[in-house]
């Protein structure tokens, strides 16, 4: 069973570009035909897309939010990454990954992220 947690530093200021990571058990994120997401949902809002890389390293992006995210991954480590540029108050919620055979089966428990300065 693939088990995903995610980790980020919690609390950041405006303008900061923290980078959250999913460390991922169970299995490979270099399995064919797995994608590995990140989502968000923000207070009161619905879950949010924000990008994925594949099992081969191609990468997907939002189109609201492609300017601001970057998604890599760490193969030795078994585990990818989210970088969000220039954070705003638009942008604290609670940061999944996820992933799944041409779907999103699993999921992390998910991180709180706040902006304040």
């Amino acid at each position: 069973q693939v088990q995903l947690q995610e980790s980020g530093p919690g609390l950041v200021k405006p303008s900061q570009t923290p980078s959250l990571t999913c460390t991922v058990s169970g299995g490979s994120i270099t399995t064919n035909y797995y994608y590995w997401s990140w989502i968000r949902q923000a207070p009161g809002k619905g879950l949010e897309w924000m990008g994925a890389i594949a099992y081969s390293g191609s990468l997907y992006d939002s189109p609201s939010l492609k300017s601001r995210t970057s998604i890599s991954r760490d193969t030795a480590k078994n585990q990818f990454t989210l970088q969000l540029s220039s954070v705003t108050p638009e942008d604290p919620a609670v940061y999944y990954c996820a992933s799944g055979h041409y779907d999103m089966a699993y999921w992390g428990k998910g991180t709180l992220v706040t902006v304040s300065a």
